[in-house]
């Protein structure tokens, strides 16, 4: 197989499946031992990450954007929220949605900047570093439109804007 085989069934040197697969595994090996310190699990960072971006959301709109259901994500927020990371109270407008909230704490922790020690171990250049993430993004979003789901909106952190919900009329 060429080094362009984009098939399903490419070897696995030539799987861009594997690809994305095997570097978030090594992201998760380089994010561990600073995550260690913080207490933190690679889940539980994103879940910091998304509401240093945008505190206050639903537990809906936070499972949207880490692809998450609710069923996995309700345990790990009731974790953070026993250390003191999160705190979930029901919405006053809707009180089947819980919103959920970073504490002191958890800003504290949301300012702690892993993705740049993480992007200088890369040895990627800034360029790179965002034109990786974007491709990733990429895929992410085509494989998720392949498969009938909307992608999840895009974050300040993606360095993209959000998108509008064109159900949202």
């Amino acid at each position: 197989m060429s080094a362009h085989d984009t098939s399903p069934l490419a070897g696995l040197g030539d799987s861009l499946c594997f690809a994305l697969y095997s570097a978030n595994l090594a992201c998760g090996r380089a994010l561990k031992p600073m995550l260690d310190e913080l207490g933190l699990t690679y889940t539980q960072w994103f879940i910091v990450l998304a509401l240093a971006d945008e505190d206050g959301q639903t537990v809906t709109s936070l499972g949207d954007k880490l692809f998450l259901d609710s069923s996995t994500l309700t345990p790990v927020l009731k974790k953070m929220e026993r250390h003191g990371i999160v705190q979930r109270r029901r919405s006053r407008v809707d009180e089947r949605q819980v919103m959920v909230s970073l504490t002191d704490r958890g800003r504290v922790l949301g300012r702690q900047d892993a993705g740049r020690s993480l992007a200088s171990a890369t040895s990627l250049s800034p360029a790179e570093v965002v034109q990786a993430r974007m491709s990733a993004v990429r895929v992410r979003d085509s494989l998720l439109g392949e498969l009938g789901r909307k992608p999840a909106a895009r974050t300040k952190r993606e360095g993209l804007q959000k998108r509008p919900d064109p159900d949202a009329a």
